[in-house]
């Protein structure tokens, strides 16, 4: 569909179901493990309050899997997720 000149409709959101947010938290948790223990780190765009508060319960979660002190940062658009002894800034290349 095109849109009068060349403007773009508003992106909506909608926010994720309880069931969602489950299966997203459980789904995210494997993925981030098995970057952090291949990796070190594990970056990916959170830019949304929902979407922060997302990935942080997912670093504490995989915290308590691999029973390592895991922390997160965000900066309004990224969020990293690493150990915490090893926490580079975001500014830090990928």
């Amino acid at each position: 569909m095109t849109h009068p000149s060349g403007t773009q409709p508003a992106l909506r959101r909608t926010p994720l179901t309880t069931e969602e947010r489950a299966r997203s938290e459980i789904t995210f948790s494997q993925l981030v493990t098995e970057h952090l223990l291949t990796r070190g780190r594990f970056r990916i765009t959170a830019d949304s309050p929902e979407m922060v508060d997302l990935w942080q319960t997912v670093a504490r979660r995989v915290g308590e899997t691999l029973r390592r002190p895991v922390v997160s940062y965000a900066n309004g658009r990224d969020i990293l997720i690493t150990f915490a002894q090893e926490a580079p800034g975001l500014t830090a290349q990928a």
